[in-house]
């Protein structure tokens, strides 16, 4: 466990591995920023311990938790209620104490779209999107783009029953499509590891060419490490418009602030913070 000792509230991250998570540090941003004495600690919590972690939470008054691997959806069916998104999704990435409740919410779809407003000034009312993959952060993309009221989302995954569940989730304009459908899309989410790798590589081909992409479509990678991933540099070179992940990442953490604070979340000092972790040997 890491912690920044204060005198007020506690909050922080559970889940295994998280002893390289950056939300601590954008945690402590926050908190610094708002002038707020408050503490941010990381919980090594494994498989099988979301229950615990929920109790405990209220046992010790803990204000807020971050969720992530692997008790996003272990966590949801310990929680006295879940938000929407979360309810949808069946996952969890973030735990609020209110009036003796823990509240389930998830947090990261409409992180992303808050990135996309910040750094592109990306409206989704409307927008034809694909969506790369089928796993955790692919249906939490297509939740939220869908409750932002894009007109069509596209799921492409390897597994077909996959690529349907995740696509059920946007009801009427979900559907499971391919490397035509999302040449045609406004926005394309990759939302599978694959943007780490070199694009040529054969071991673990994209379930699109970047380079089949181009001008007028915004690109975008929920990768943040590195922050512009060869996918992404693929789809630059092509003419398209990217994005990647680290927007997303400080977005959903400051709706998780937001949530636990009342107080509008300081999003500059925590975008520093960062990259300022991300940039440091």
């Amino acid at each position: 466990m890491t912690m920044t000792i204060r005198n007020g509230p506690v909050v922080g991250i559970i889940g295994s591995p998280v002893g390289h998570s950056l939300s601590p540090t954008l945690q402590d941003a926050a908190f610094s920023a708002l002038g707020l004495d408050w503490s941010s600690a990381a919980f090594e919590v494994p498989a099988g311990g979301g229950a615990a972690a929920v109790a405990a939470m209220r046992e010790l008054s803990i204000r807020g938790l971050s969720v992530t691997m692997p008790l996003k959806s272990e966590v949801a069916r310990s929680v006295d209620r879940l938000d929407a998104a979360a309810s949808n999704l069946d996952s969890v990435n973030c735990l609020s104490l209110e009036g003796g409740e823990v509240v389930g919410l998830s947090t990261d779809g409409a992180g992303l779209l808050a990135s996309l407003r910040r750094e592109v000034g990306f409206d989704p009312a409307g927008a034809t999107v694909s969506v790369l993959g089928a796993g955790g952060a692919a249906r939490a993309v297509v939740d939220a783009f869908a409750r932002a009221g894009a007109s069509r989302i596209v799921v492409l995954a390897r597994r077909s029953d996959a690529a349907a569940a995740c696509a059920a989730l946007a009801g009427e304009v979900g559907s499971v499509g391919g490397p035509d459908e999302a040449a045609a899309s406004e926005v394309v989410v990759n939302a599978t590891p694959v943007g780490m790798l070199d694009t040529s590589s054969s071991s673990s081909p994209s379930l699109l060419d970047p380079g089949t992409l181009g001008s007028g479509q915004l690109c975008v990678d929920l990768v943040y490490h590195p922050r512009q991933t060869a996918w992404l540099d693929a789809a630059t070179r092509a003419g398209a418009t990217t994005v990647g992940g680290l927007g997303m990442l400080v977005h959903q953490a400051a709706l998780q602030i937001e949530r636990w604070t009342g107080i509008e979340a300081p999003v500059e000092a925590m975008w520093s913070a960062a990259i300022e972790a991300m940039e440091a040997p």
